[in-house]
């Protein structure tokens, strides 16, 4: 890993970039492209890593369902190729005068643009904004040696943080806004189903702002024994016992909270089925077919069903490079750095569940 105070800045934009293009499912090409010009209140950054996930397979193997190569953005209006690429960091090659940034900043990008006007703006919520899209998603991305980004969605890499490491802020920070949703408090007990990088970034969230006790569901291998040196009290095992595993790693009780964070067939279902009466579910995993959950229980043990989304820049973005800057996370989370011409072959091991971690991009290269 780099230490990202040995970056050197560059503050001359070349006209061209090498940029990964999305047109179709399984149809990512490596093109020169312009270089990003910069709207008013945006920076461009020399890209130094880009993460991929679990949208980006989806779109890689079934898409477009989220990109908007067929039709308009309805916010943005982008139409046709673009590229992917929403969990990045990079160089300040230049940002507006007076945004607190200067050429040569190392820093980290959120991926959800906000106005920051409309009601659930002015509530805090800025992750669910009236015109909310996002880089990379909705908008050319940071799979690309070159990106704009609004200079509001961007935050300092702390000194003596490695490029990789702060190349997993974002992610970070949607485990963070994940934990906060739950709505857990020091004290609870608390259930997270699944050890995958999601699953991990939750529970490091979880680790990092409250006083819980937290048990991991996984299967035997990796994942547990990085759920157990992440902070989890115990791993349970998947199976017919399941309900059972899990009140007897919580001495006897059933969880006050359950983040179901790995989309697995009915995982929706058990999480409603452990949780304690009165108690939390936390959705955060996709299902790729629509769970049957028993409204009857959910309703008659007043359960609470909630779920997350993104994350709330402002308040995430910052404590996922505290969390980064601990020097734990990235070690455990980095599987490995890849260029941009081999993001085709990485992308069918996530979609093939063969990657453990997280994958980044070095444009670079």
């Amino acid at each position: 890993m780099t230490a990202h105070d040995s970056i050197t800045a560059t503050t001359e934009l070349p006209s061209t970039m090498s940029a990964a293009v999305f047109h179709a499912a399984k149809d990512i090409r490596v093109e020169t492209v312009p270089v990003p010009e910069p709207k008013p209140g945006e920076a461009v950054v020399r890209v130094l890593r880009s993460g991929m996930c679990g949208t980006d397979a989806t779109e890689w193997v079934a898409g477009p369902k989220i990109f908007p190569i067929t039709k308009p953005h309805r916010v943005t209006g982008h139409v046709g190729p673009m590229i992917p690429g929403h969990e990045f960091v990079g160089e300040i090659v230049s940002a507006p005068e007076g945004s607190g940034f200067e050429a040569g900043d190392v820093v980290a990008s959120g991926a959800g643009v906000w106005c920051g006007e409309c009601d659930r703006c002015l509530e805090g919520r800025t992750n669910m904004c009236d015109v909310y899209y996002t880089l990379g998603l909705s908008l050319d991305g940071g799979m690309a040696e070159y990106a704009s980004t609004p200079v509001k969605n961007l935050a300092k890499v702390p000194e003596g943080l490695s490029i990789d490491a702060a190349g997993l802020a974002q992610p970070l920070a949607v485990g963070i806004h994940a934990a906060r949703r739950s709505g857990a408090v020091d004290g609870d007990k608390v259930l997270v189903i699944g050890g995958g990088a999601i699953a991990s970034f939750v529970l490091a969230g979880l680790k990092h702002l409250f006083d819980v006790q937290v048990t991991v569901v996984e299967f035997p291998g990796p994942k547990q024994e990085r759920a157990l040196r992440l902070g989890a009290s115990s791993v349970v095992s998947p199976g017919d016992d399941l309900g059972d595993q899990v009140r007897e790693s919580f001495g006897g009780s059933r969880p006050d909270v359950v983040i179901e964070a790995s989309g697995a067939p009915g995982q929706l279902a058990n999480a409603i089925a452990f949780v304690r009466d009165g108690g939390r579910v936390l959705a955060v995993g996709l299902p790729k077919v629509q769970p049957t959950i028993d409204v009857h229980s959910l309703v008659f043990r007043e359960i609470t069903l909630d779920s997350s989304l993104a994350h709330v820049c402002d308040s995430d973005l910052g404590a996922a490079l505290d969390i980064l800057a601990e020097g734990v996370l990235g070690e455990e989370l980095i599987e490995q750095v890849v260029g941009l011409g081999d993001l085709g072959a990485q992308l069918d091991r996530l979609v093939a569940g063969q990657v453990d971690g997280k994958i980044l991009v070095d444009p670079s290269r």
